[in-house]
């Protein structure tokens, strides 16, 4: 179990996917083949000079994949999304308003235009009726 923590080449792995990056795409940036990549992700070890170019093109340095733990993803992660759900993208929105008034003035507005239409409708009717007599 201790060889899974300290294997390079799965650190490697682990992280080109939280990226969300093929083993082709890894490769193209390394100037190699996909084979290639695969070798290097089954490697227990790497050569530092290799490291720095696997890490450059990860975007990450050569010490975070060394040190790369999924707890440590995690965590990272868990406290990205406390971040943001405490900001003003998260759920816990505050209305400066109360949105009961707001339903409620949209309610006596739509009263009013109802009879509005309705005495123009009346209105209407007494029109036609004089006319008709």
């Amino acid at each position: 179990m201790s060889t899974a923590t300290n294997h390079i080449g799965r650190k490697i792995s682990r992280i080109r996917e939280l990226r969300d990056m093929k083993q082709e795409a890894l490769a193209q940036a390394l100037g190699t083949n996909q084979q290639a990549i695969s070798a290097i992700e089954n490697s227990e070890t790497i050569d530092e000079e290799k490291l720095v170019e696997v890490a450059k093109a990860l975007g990450v340095t050569p010490d975070a994949i060394k040190n790369f733990s999924e707890e440590a993803a995690i965590n990272y992660f868990n406290t990205f999304n406390e971040a943001v759900s405490s900001s003003n993208f998260g759920n816990h929105n505050v209305c400066t308003f109360n949105p009961l008034d707001k339903l409620m003035e949209v309610v006596e507005e739509n009263k009013k235009l109802y009879e509005r239409l309705l005495q123009a409708e009346k209105d209407k009717l007494a029109y036609l009726e004089k006319l008709t007599k």
